[in-house]
């Protein structure tokens, strides 16, 4: 047995009293101890006769022990040391018992061993210490009784000497007869030790003419006739009554003897089969004695067995009536899979050390998948971890990614009763503004949060999000309840029927490199079901090139040993018995366990297989069983089963295969109050009782296999399958109609869908079919499920009459807008466009075509054509009476400016504030000045994206506030060019942000943050707070569908961590996340620009000698004034000469770009004005030839004019910027006073700020001044402040510089300690 709790230590001798009793003393004295018991608490039982049972079982088990104790005894001494006749007495062994002082124990754990006195032979017998545990207390639980012993020899076994090969073989012969009297000898021991008399000795006298008489039911006795005896024999023996062997009694006399005395039935056929080992020993018939023991060490090995489950085994079963006598299944065993049930033991105790695992189970149905994954349940609940599960259904192939999310949703569940206000507040923390969205996905989540009013969600949402977006934010989900002291096992079965959508989110989690995800993942699937392109291999691969651990197993069937114990724990009996039996089954079954045990209770049903009520056991014929004529296919025998049932239950199991692997009870109330179905709540009752369904506590109907589903599904012939769906949903539609049925219609309209030849038929049901449709299509919106979605929204336009749009102009308009949006959502972008191209073609009105156009160009955005969304949208301002012009000058746009601020400082008020803009084209005419603002940043000038903010704001400034303001008022301060205006824009700014409360604004997340934090905030807040929301702004963007606005505000939260001194290796690593999902997204101008920063960092580490992946020949043509890549590539290539040392090449970059008039770059240009002045400074220092000193004098005052105006706004972000500057050019004048003032003042500001690179910069530049002037004990000591700074950062290229300048001042410090010595 497996050791699977904490080993406790064994008792010190010293606790025990222990003596040697005589055997037979012992059973004198222990048959009055349990008459005394009976005596004194027979008043105190509910129940006489329990109370008596109980104490029987008891002495029953202590007698056990003792036989086992004295066979294991004999099995371990020399066959010749023996004198069998005399050795193997009951007065020849005494028993070692003892009470563990001070201690209460089980009345049958006081037997420590048995002796025998002629040999001085003693054996102990104890429980092991690990398993003292799992008994603690038993005996009130259930009355189990079972018992897990060890023996060991205390005295010296006679050895056996050296013999010749002849005297081998004589020994051999002689040892079979000697075996065969020790058999026989125990077989005596064991009947005077368990019935208490003499063993009556004219039973021992069997010659050959009485062997015949000696005829226990020859299951096995015809083994090797098959060849003789034909099927038609064996079927007409059966047929006159042969087989019914279930009144034969056992037939010799002293075996009659022991059970009449209420011996078990076991003990009596091992009895029985120690006697037959005599009998076969004395040369008779040994086709008749075939359950004849080969020897005692297998009367060990089953008596450790009724010690071990007596229950099953030992007790004899007390139902006389054998009508509905059942097999005794192990329901919770798992057999013969030690192996896998090892590695995926292992695998999970990976995952609970924080590492997130998969782990795929391939084979047949039946083969024990399941069972083998349900065996990890309690581990896993066991170290606080949550199981989930969702089984694919063949039936339901259109929703698989809607199972996934249900199964993360029952998590939430499984949460509330556990840490609920821990996770509750991290989930609040992680999703903020954007926990709309996590509650739309997750309805569940409303119970970790009592006080929650589930919030109205705008359709909007909605529409944006799609499979990406959901796999978002499920990865956020996860990052945030799942950890190692509480991680989640995510099981889905049968995965033969999942699909991209579903496995998208599995891959999504398992390689997540940013978050704290700690998942287990289990997939099981049909491995002769699916082909080499079905999407689990795909899975496979992208697991592997995610590096994430992946197992994969096997499951064949059961191998003979396995199957035989599993068959042996069904038929309660030893597994030497079954074992001709379970090789039959084997050879038919090919080991599969759920096909043998279906083909057990096929035999059983037909009476092959039936329970002797005298001997108290099953018996069978094998040859009839082996001339059964079987398909290999399980289904026949299911099938066969079920067509003998009544009516009523074969509709019930029909109805339900035809719903899938499970369904609710309501929907069997629903159909039967219909004519047609009346009789399916009498056959769910019998389906029950049969053991074909199953009902769970919330009342959800399943099927017990898969396979009893596919054979209730053959019921239904071939032909007939789309007719009795068609009906079946007509069914439920005419009862259901007009109610809210919630996810039912989901049923109704997948089971209808199948009659569309007979729908087709007639146009009033077709038009209704497909508002049914619509309606289970708009469900699954709602969540977030796009592709079940398409589909529904798919079947319900294909049901329309060819004069739809004339006949049924709304419904044909609406659906045709929700199938454009689900195929956007399913990344089906080309179909979505044509569609709604199709939509403007056939509206009657303008104001009908205006939501087709608007997403039109949301979607030609998100393809990157910008172009055609700009002119998308110029047609419609056109259309609305707007006139656009071709081009803005600068003067203009500026003047633009100038009139908004002033429009803005006269308007907004509390009264403003109030008004709400009326009329939906006015909201459309902002919603579409944002998106033209977008797209003029790339594919027009930047007067043209001043000239639509400015239009945006002022219409809202005259009309009112609505969802679309705050994005417009954002977009206008973040054009702000004026410093003398920064305030204003950044307090307009401020009040927009603070609109957000006024309207459900999730899926204007993204752009909002990444305008207000990456355009305008960053000149007054800390650069890390900044970078934070960016961050934030990034995952709302990816969980709402925006990825292209998520993405830049990723490429913005880089850019700002990198100069908020972040660690460059934590930096590194989210690049990297960032450019996986680029590569996903397939967003190649993103891709180059995050790049470029990726080669900043890799420098900045280690000149890129380990972590350069280069961004030659990605940037474009460097030359080309129109590439917006380039001037990024200047700025990032002089600060990486900065920082490497390079001055010249840092001086040639930065002057390219400070000549950038792109209000974009001004976040850049204000960090370089900090490098192009320091480098400036040192070219000053250095003298390097070919540079103008006027010009860098004049480079560095600007520089500092610069920080001081910066620090001004942001004492956080600058001052130590400020400080460093002043500090350079004091030194440079020699003011050597304000300059170490200086020097120390920027320091600390950095150090305030988290600076932690500049203020290792600061603490290298007051290193070099205090060398340059001699102080090498000052200048030693800033630059180990210096290398302690770098080594924080992560800049191995600066520590390894300051290292190298250590060690030249230390060489400086030894010269000048000589010099004084010398002289």
């Amino acid at each position: 047995m497996e050791r699977l709790i904490d080993v406790k230590p064994v008792a010190d001798a010293s606790t025990y009293d222990v003596v040697s009793v005589p055997l037979c003393s012992w059973m004198g004295n222990e048959e009055e101890e349990a008459k005394r018991a009976a005596v004194t608490d027979v008043e105190e039982q509910n129940s006489i006769s329990n109370f008596y049972e109980k104490c029987y079982n008891e002495s029953l088990i202590r007698r056990t022990t003792v036989a086992y104790g004295i066979a294991e005894l004999l099995k371990r001494s020399s066959n010749g040391a023996l004198d069998t006749e005399n050795d193997i007495r009951i007065d020849n062994f005494v028993v070692s018992v003892s009470k563990q002082r001070g201690s209460s124990q089980r009345p049958w754990d006081d037997i420590k061993g048995v002796g025998m006195i002629s040999s001085g032979l003693t054996l102990t017998i104890e429980e092991p210490s690990y398993l003292c545990g799992l008994f603690e207390g038993e005996e009130d639980c259930d009355g189990q009784m079972g018992r897990h012993l060890e023996v060991e020899l205390k005295s010296t076994v006679p050895q056996v000497q050296d013999i010749s090969s002849s005297q081998q073989a004589a020994a051999t012969i002689h040892g079979g007869e000697q075996e065969s009297n020790r058999c026989h000898s125990f077989a005596r021991l064991l009947y005077e030790l368990l019935t208490h008399e003499p063993f009556p000795d004219d039973a021992l006298a069997v010659d050959a003419d009485a062997a015949p008489t000696i005829k226990e039911p020859d299951q096995k006795r015809a083994r090797n006739s098959h060849d003789v005896s034909s099927r038609k024999k064996l079927m007409l023996a059966r047929a006159k009554g042969d087989f019914d062997r279930a009144e034969i009694p056992f037939q010799i006399p002293c075996i009659v003897r022991m059970q009449k005395q209420g011996i078990p039935a076991s003990i009596c056929l091992m009895t029985q089969n120690l006697l037959e080992c005599a009998l076969r020993g004395n040369g008779n018939n040994g086709d008749q004695l075939h359950n004849a023991y080969e020897s005692l060490a297998v009367v060990g090995e089953d008596l450790h067995l009724l010690l071990l489950d007596p229950d099953r085994f030992l007790f004899d079963n007390r139902n006389q009536n054998t009508n509905n006598l059942q097999l005794l299944y192990r329901s919770d065993k798992l057999y013969g899979r030690d192996k896998e049930e090892t590695l995926i033991t292992d695998a999970f105790c990976r995952v609970s050390r924080g590492k997130s695992e998969a782990f795929f189970i391939g084979g047949f149905s039946g083969s024990g998948k399941s069972m083998l994954v349900d065996s990890l349940r309690d581990r896993v609940k066991c170290v606080g971890g949550y199981v989930t599960k969702h089984k694919f259904d063949a039936m339901s192939r259109e929703k698989p990614l809607s199972g996934v999310i249900s199964a993360f949703n029952q998590v939430c569940l499984m949460i509330k009763g556990r840490d609920r206000p821990v996770i509750a507040k991290k989930l609040r923390d992680e999703f903020g503004v954007d926990f709309s969205l996590l509650l739309r996905l997750l309805p569940n989540v409303s119970v970790l949060f009592p006080e929650l009013i589930s919030p109205a969600m705008s359709v909007e949402v909605g529409e944006a999000m799609n499979a990406r977006s959901v796999c978002f934010t499920l990865l956020r989900f996860v990052r945030v309840v799942s950890s190692p002291r509480h991680p989640i096992m995510l099981f889905l079965d049968d995965m033969q029927w999942a699909d991209s959508t579903a496995l998208d989110v599995i891959h999504t989690i398992l390689s997540d490199t940013m978050g704290s995800s700690c998942m287990f993942f289990v997939g099981t699937y049909r491995d002769n079901e699916v082909q080499i392109d079905h999407d689990i291999f795909g899975l496979l691969k992208r697991l592997e090139i995610s590096n994430v651990r992946t197992t994969k197993v096997y499951l064949a069937g059961l191998d003979q040993e396995a199957l035989n114990t599993m068959i042996s724990d069904a038929l309660c009996l030893y597994p030497r018995i079954c074992k001709s039996l379970s090789d039959i089954l084997f050879q038919k079954t090919k080991g599969n366990p759920f096909f043998v045990l279906e083909f057990m209770q096929s035999l059983k049903s037909r009476g092959l297989l039936q329970y002797n009520i005298h001997q108290k056991r099953w018996v069978w014929n094998e040859d009839i069983i082996r001339a059964e004529d079987i398909t290999d296919n399980v289904l026949h025998l299911l099938s066969s089963k079920m067509n003998g049932l009544s009516g009523d239950v074969q509709t019930l199991l029909k109805v339900m295969a035809c719903f899938g692997s499970s369904t609710n009870e309501s929907v069997i109330g629903y159909l039967s109050e219909s004519v047609e179905y009346a009789g399916v709540r009498n056959g769910l009752e019998g389906a029950l009782s049969d053991g074909f369904i199953v009902k769970d506590e919330e009342g959800c109907l399943q099927f017990v296999h898969d396979k009893v589903r596919e054979a209730a599904y053959n019921l239904i012939p071939d032909s007939d399958k789309k007719q009795f769906h068609y009906h079946l949903g007509k069914s439920l539609y005419s009862f259901c109609d007009g109610e809210d049925v919630g996810d039912t219609i989901f049923l109704i309209a997948s089971q209808i869908n199948h009659g569309k030849e007979w729908i087709l038929r007639d146009k009033d049901l077709s038009i209704a079919i497909a508002e049914l449709n619509m309606k289970a299509g708009e469900k699954a919106l709602d969540g977030c499920d796009h592709k079940t979605a398409y589909s529904y929204l798919g079947a319900a336009l294909s049901l329309l009459p060819n004069d739809h749009w004339r006949n049924h102009y709304d419904l044909s308009l609406r659906l045709n807008f929700l199938m454009a949006g689900a195929a956007k959502s399913c990344c089906q972008y080309d179909e979505a466009e044509q569609i709604l191209r199709g939509i403007s073609g056939r509206t009657r009105c303008f104001e009908d075509k205006l939501p087709s156009y608007l997403l039109l160009s949301q979607i030609l955005r998100t393809q990157g054509k910008v172009d055609d969304a700009y002119n998308t949208c110029s047609f419609v301002l056109l259309q609305l009476g707007e006139t656009i012009p071709e081009s803005v000058a600068p003067e203009a746009s500026k003047t633009m400016v100038e009139d908004t601020l002033k429009m803005y400082e006269e308007v907004y008020d509390d009264d403003w504030l109030e008004r709400k803009m009326e009329g939906n084209t006015l909201r459309t005419l902002i919603k579409i000045y944002n998106v033209m603002a977008f797209a003029s940043y790339f594919c027009k000038s930047y007067s043209m994206v001043v000239y639509f903010t400015c239009k945006a704001v002022q219409l809202s400034l005259r009309n009112g506030i609505c969802e679309h303001t705050p994005l417009s008022f954002l977009q206008f301060t973040g054009n702000e060019t004026n410093d003398d205006d920064a305030v204003l824009c950044y307090r307009i700014a401020k009040n927009a942000m603070s609109l957000q409360e006024r309207f459900d604004m999730a899926a204007q997340i993204p752009e909002l943050f990444f305008n207000f934090y990456g355009r305008i905030a960053w000149r007054f807040k800390p650069f890390q707070v900044c970078a934070d929301n960016l961050r934030r702004g990034f995952e709302t963007g990816l969980s709402t569908g925006d990825n292209d606005m998520g993405l830049l505000c990723a490429i913005h939260a880089i850019k700002t961590a990198l100069f908020s001194g972040a660690s460059l290796k934590s930096t590194l690593k989210e690049i990297d996340y960032y450019l996986h999902l680029l590569k996903t997204f397939k967003s190649a101008k993103m891709y180059s620009n995050i790049l470029i920063y990726r080669e900043t960092v890799s420098v900045l580490i280690d000149k890129g000698d380990a972590t350069s992946i280069q961004e030659k020949n990605l940037c474009g043509d460097l030359d080309d004034p129109s590439n917006k890549l380039r001037d990024g590539l200047f700025c990032h290539r002089a600060i990486r000469a900065y920082w490497s040392g390079y001055t010249e090449r840092c001086n040639h970059y930065s002057e390219k770009y400070m000549s950038i008039l792109w209000p974009e770059a001004r976040f850049m240009k204000l960090q370089m004005e900090f490098y192009h002045g320091l480098n400036s400074l040192d070219i000053l220092k250095k003298k390097l030839r070919g540079f103008s000193s006027v010009k860098c004098k004049e480079a560095l005052r600007t520089s500092i004019s610069v920080m001081r105006n910066a620090a001004a706004h942001s004492d956080w972000n600058y001052a130590n910027k400020l400080c460093l500057l002043v500090a350079e050019q004091q030194s440079l004048y020699c003011d050597h006073l304000n300059a170490i003032k200086l020097y120390d003042a920027s320091i600390e500001s950095a150090r305030k700020s988290g600076f932690i690179h500049e203020q290792g910069l600061a603490c290298e530049k007051a290193g070099f001044y205090y060398k340059r002037y001699g102080a090498v004990h000052k200048a030693l000591d800033y630059f180990k402040q210096a290398r302690e700074c770098y080594e924080e950062w992560g800049s191995s290229m600066k520590v390894d510089f300051i290292q190298n300048e250590l060690n030249n001042v230390n060489v400086q410090m030894l010269l000048h300690n000589h010099n004084e010595l010398a002289r």
